[in-house]
């Protein structure tokens, strides 16, 4: 089995590299390739090496190594897994400061940071999937990159590649549901809806019986993800709600405090998440270099891919073992959520087999949940969109759509701006 990562330079390809070596006895996978452009040799080089030495002390017989070429790496690929981040790091952070001028949350995948990752992403995923459509066309892809339910959406609606999304968030709540209940995660079965960054766990069955309201009367003040500090009103609101929520969803139920933090950190000495990123990842690949580390360093969990690579390497096992166990994936609705169109991408409960992903349709969606998942698709949907047809007055309304975005002129303003920003990334929007 060849297994494809696209972004093979990112710090988290060693979660990946652990996964499939967790899963040595069900995925026969042969060889893997790490594809990058020019600006991530330096750092598909160090991952290479470092995942050779990881197999090595594992003692697997498989083939690593890397590639500019992405249709040469692609060939005969039956996984790829996609991880990449278009403009980098200085992206994202114009992502999170613009926005915070005009007094709006700048956040790498919700609001106008999302809306402008997305912008540059997806003719960048567009453009691999007709790559993978002529040299590899059976094969799945495992679209992590964010923002991964809006991406993912956009590659069903305009390719014919076979595309699963996928997040580490509801396997993270899922674990924090199981430590508030003193009990191991295993044993629980909890039930999501809505969207990625934008979903709830309404059911967490223990051999049938739901104990998710125990859960949620257990205070913890760790965050399910280490990149987003928890808000100390979160688990009140969860409490009112009847759900566990996902740690995005205190943009929008504390939107002034968030906005207050985000603020204040981006003119301190810590600056935004990206500034705070860029100096995790120089540590990380000052680790991956050393000749004598043979395995996932501790540090990476500060990266916030805590199992990541549980997530991406469960869900290859159960396509390519025809499992039809059940996971928590992004994939069409097709009636799951009625009031949303049935092409557009939610996340919630999929039974996996070689098949893909099959929603269970059981699902239920909290009546005072329902309106915030219909104003984030109407976003989302004019964001794809956009971002496919280059089309400015789009992105208007798709961020006029955002919850987070309240003042139309500022909007304009700040679009203008991320625009400029953004230019070299976003060649759709400059075409004469």
């Amino acid at each position: 089995m060849k297994v494809v990562v696209i972004g093979g330079g990112s710090s988290y390809t060693p979660e990946l590299i652990e996964g499939i070596i967790l899963h040595k006895e069900t995925l026969p996978v042969t060889e893997v390739v790490l594809i990058d452009i020019e600006a991530g040799l330096e750092k598909v080089r160090i991952n290479t090496e470092f995942a050779k030495r990881m197999v090595e002390k594992a003692g697997l017989p498989i083939s690593i190594r890397y590639t500019l070429d992405r249709k040469e790496g692609l060939r005969d690929a039956a996984f790829i897994i996609t991880q990449i981040r278009v403009g980098g790091l200085d992206a994202r952070s114009r992502d999170e400061r613009i926005p915070l001028k005009y007094g709006i949350i700048g956040q790498e995948t919700t609001g106008p940071g999302g809306c402008f990752k997305a912008l540059r992403t997806i003719p960048v995923l567009l453009d691999i999937c007709r790559d993978i459509e002529e040299v590899c066309p059976n094969a799945w892809l495992i679209n992590f990159t964010n923002p991964s339910g809006i991406v993912t959406e956009a590659v069903l609606k305009h390719t014919h590649v076979k595309c699963i999304g996928l997040c580490n968030v509801p396997i993270n709540m899922r674990h924090d549901a199981a430590e508030r209940l003193g009990i191991e995660a295993d044993r629980l079965d909890c039930r999501f809806i809505g969207l990625n960054h934008l979903s709830v766990m309404n059911h967490a069955y223990e051999q049938g019986v739901d104990r998710l309201q125990e859960a949620l009367a257990v205070d913890n003040p760790d965050s399910v993800v280490k990149n987003i500090d928890k808000n100390e009103e979160m688990d009140l609101i969860a409490r009112d709600m009847g759900c566990m929520l996902s740690p995005y969803m205190q943009y929008f139920y504390a939107e002034k405090t968030m906005l207050e933090k985000e603020t204040l950190e981006a003119i301190g000495l810590e600056g935004t998440r990206a500034d705070q990123v860029k100096a995790v990842e120089k540590n990380l690949f000052d680790c991956y270099r050393d000749p004598d580390l043979k395995e996932k360093p501790e540090a990476l969990a500060k990266r916030g891919g805590a199992r990541y690579s549980e997530a991406a390497i469960h869900l290859i096992d159960s396509i390519y073992n025809d499992r039809k166990d059940v996971q928590v994936v992004d994939v069409r609705n097709n009636g799951i959520i009625p009031t949303i169109p049935d092409d557009a991408v939610i996340e919630t409960n999929c039974v996996i087999s070689k098949d893909g992903a099959s929603p269970l349709r059981d699902a239920e969606v909290p009546a005072h949940f329902l309106g915030l998942v219909e104003e984030v698709k109407a976003y989302e949907i004019l964001t794809i969109e956009a971002a496919v047809s280059g089309d400015r007055k789009k992105v208007l309304l798709a961020l006029m759509n955002h919850p987070l975005v309240h003042e139309v002129r500022d909007a304009r303003k700040m679009i203008d701006e991320m625009m400029e920003a953004n230019k070299a990334f976003l060649p759709q929007f400059y075409q004469s």
